[in-house]
């Protein structure tokens, strides 16, 4: 069981993008390189985390997160258990404070959780001992989905440093916007945001994010755009007229991205609404980084997993061999 003691200086626990420094993220970053590798192999796993217990708590459907996090987990060798409210106790009205300590009673070492109500990571995470990793936490932070996105973007560009990126779509409902805002923004990139008045939080001026009105001023400035899903189901009517105008106005189409001089790389956390957000032209175009977003996703997770785990960043190498 986890003695509570910070790993690599993160913390006990991921939450969200927004407590860490440069430094911090591009150590997580950084620790994910030698995992990519184990991928590649014919045997993809190393013992890491043997003898360690992971629960995957999900109190919200996904299916890209959650098996990402076992594929993760059963790399570095843990045991994982997956548990979701459907079926669950807490359908039967068990709240999340019984639903901590009984984990907590089960001599647990880390739970990776996905919640619908924002805080809820940090409120199991200040309850139990075990490490929480925050796989989705409502409108509020979704931090390895950033990483992944960071990893790729600096595989693409080779740093990320005053890289301009845009993150075009529905900025006001996306815990993923909020975690790459922040990342972004601390590793010293410069970040916009794209979308309908209606769908862009009021204050990121503030915070250093230009905002852009128009798709076609958005794509003339930036670098790299990370597309957004419409999230239909945080939403009540009116924030847009009807999906064919939203497509009309700022889907990211072949013909928008052929007006700029340079070939820009697209980024989509997934699922997509093929034909609303993004035409599949794109998506499946020679510079989508949608499937490398993917492959990525594993490497970080097993980052992260390694690091709070007591895993030291420069030993992440020998790790990767079994040999730390």
């Amino acid at each position: 069981m986890s003695d509570g003691r910070p790993a690599a200086n993160l913390g006990k626990d991921l939450v969200g993008l927004e407590p860490l420094s440069g430094d911090q993220i591009l150590t997580i970053l950084d620790t994910a390189e030698p995992f990519k590798e184990i991928s590649e192999r014919q045997i993809k796993k190393v013992p890491v985390l043997r003898g360690q217990t992971i629960v995957n708590l999900f109190f919200e459907p996904s299916t890209r997160t959650r098996i990402s996090f076992e594929f993760a987990e059963k790399r570095l060798s843990a045991d994982t258990v997956n548990v979701s409210a459907t079926g669950s106790s807490v359908e039967k009205g068990e709240t999340l404070v019984d639903t901590a300590r009984n984990l907590e009673a089960m001599r647990i070492d880390m739970v990776v959780m996905r919640h619908g109500a924002a805080g809820a990571a940090q409120f199991l995470g200040d309850r139990i001992s075990s490490n929480v990793i925050n796989a989705g936490d409502g409108q509020h932070e979704h931090p390895t989905q950033a990483l992944l996105d960071l990893l790729t973007l600096r595989d693409e560009f080779g740093g990320l440093d005053d890289l301009r990126v845009c993150i075009v779509g529905d900025i006001l409902h996306s815990r993923v916007a909020r975690s790459n805002i922040w990342g972004l923004l601390r590793v010293g990139a410069d970040v916009a945001v794209c979308g309908p008045q209606t769908l862009i939080p009021r204050g990121l001026e503030e915070l250093g994010v230009k905002v852009f009105p128009h798709i076609e001023t958005a794509i003339e400035w930036c670098e790299a755009l990370y597309v957004l899903r419409l999230q239909l189901e945080r939403m009540n009517a009116g924030f847009v007229p009807s999906l064919q105008e939203y497509n009309r106005v700022y889907g990211v189409t072949s013909e928008r991205l052929d007006r700029s001089d340079d070939e820009i790389p697209i980024l989509h956390p997934g699922p997509m609404n093929r034909g609303v957000e993004i035409d599949s032209d794109v998506a499946d175009g020679p510079h989508s980084l949608i499937l490398p977003q993917v492959t990525n996703g594993v490497a970080v997770r097993m980052a992260v997993l390694y690091l709070l785990s007591g895993g030291e960043p420069e030993k992440a190498d020998a790790a990767k061999e079994g040999e730390a």
